[in-house]
């Protein structure tokens, strides 16, 4: 018996050194900002110092003297998401995209404490920072539910809201269960910071092949590029404080959103695996006079899949929108219904 134990020892023992060192294998050290910066800064890219320590990174891109949009990604992405629509719709107006902390090539103090509400305080001092008084705020996924919030604390400011694909509502679905392994994984209050610093990117690509409805966008470059802004200094501390506290976010309402009164504009896409469509029409359910449009073709990110049919519906909707102030009478809440199946 005494035999059978030693042995049983030594094997754990084994395992446990295999395990060790397969970690250590396995490990990513972090890719300094200047690296980053080589690889992922454009011309446009520009970077300022907000009061709260973080050094954010920006474009501000288009006719100057057009209306303003202020573009907002989603978790894990970067400013590069909304490249096709700047493309598309640089000669109508002014697009300022910038990387919330944790993301792209934006910088963060030690010790960031990141949330929902943190964002909406940096986009706010980076907002008064850059002189911009009044825009159409727009986010895509965790960025929609930082525009959501944004305009319920700065109404004055926001001429509209656009939300794509956005977060925000409960999770009632057993889809949590379904969710690509990586957000599984990082979820998990063991496993997440044991994860964090390993070599994610077979996962990250597994969970990019669940964004987009088409797999075909998934390119080495793309996951690449997603894989080395998150090892970014401090990116990876943030991206998992997110994940463990998802639930502790504010979660939508009709009580909380009916208090939005700007002309609103809801984009998703039916194929969207992640967020899914059910939480475009509560949306548009909720908040008054919103507008919605459905893709059946599209999944998590239609600026990307069909760059040219989403901005172009981002276009006429804004249109009527500084149509109807530049008149002095705006849109008015409860009259702007209006769901359609996109095709």
């Amino acid at each position: 018996m005494r035999r059978i134990l030693v042995g049983l020892c030594i094997v754990l023992g084994l395992a446990a050194l295999v395990g060790a060192g397969g970690y250590f294998v396995l490990r990513r050290p972090d890719i300094p900002l200047e690296t980053l910066e080589r690889n992922y800064a454009a011309t446009a890219s520009q970077f300022i110092d907000l009061p709260s320590g973080v050094g954010m990174h920006y474009r501000d891109e288009g006719v100057q003297t057009r209306p303003t949009l202020l573009l907002i990604h989603g978790f894990s992405a970067s400013l590069h998401t909304w490249e096709p629509w700047v493309r598309e719709l640089g000669d109508r107006y002014r697009l300022v995209s910038l990387d919330l902390p944790g993301h792209g090539l934006t910088s963060a103090p030690a010790g960031y404490r990141a949330s929902i509400p943190a964002f909406v305080n940096e986009v706010s001092a980076f907002a008064r920072a850059r002189g911009l008084e009044h825009f159409t705020i727009i986010g895509n996924s965790m960025g929609g539910h930082v525009a959501w919030e944004y305009a319920l604390a700065h109404p004055n400011q926001v001429d509209a809201l656009v939300l794509v694909d956005a977060s925000g509502w409960p999770e009632t679905r057993d889809g949590l269960d379904r969710d690509p392994p990586i957000f599984r994984l990082l979820r998990n209050p063991v496993l997440g910071p044991a994860m964090r610093d390993l070599d994610n990117t077979r996962l990250i690509r597994q969970g990019l092949e669940h964004a987009y409805a088409d797999p075909r966008f998934v390119t080495d470059q793309l996951v690449d590029r997603y894989v080395q802004l998150s090892r970014a200094p401090g990116h990876r501390d943030i991206l998992l404080q997110m994940t463990l506290n998802f639930r502790e976010r504010r979660a939508a309402s009709t009580e909380v959103l009916s208090a939005l009164r700007m002309p609103t504009l809801i984009l998703h896409g039916e194929r969207d695996n992640l967020v899914p469509v059910e939480h475009g029409r509560q949306f548009a359910a909720a908040i008054p006079g919103s507008e919605l449009i459905i893709w059946p073709d599209d999944g998590h990110m239609p600026q990307e899949e069909h760059p040219a049919r989403s901005a172009e519906a981002l276009s006429q909707f804004l249109v009527r929108v500084h149509a109807a102030q530049a008149i002095g009478s705006p849109l008015e809440a409860g009259a702007r219904t209006n769901v359609t199946q996109g095709q």
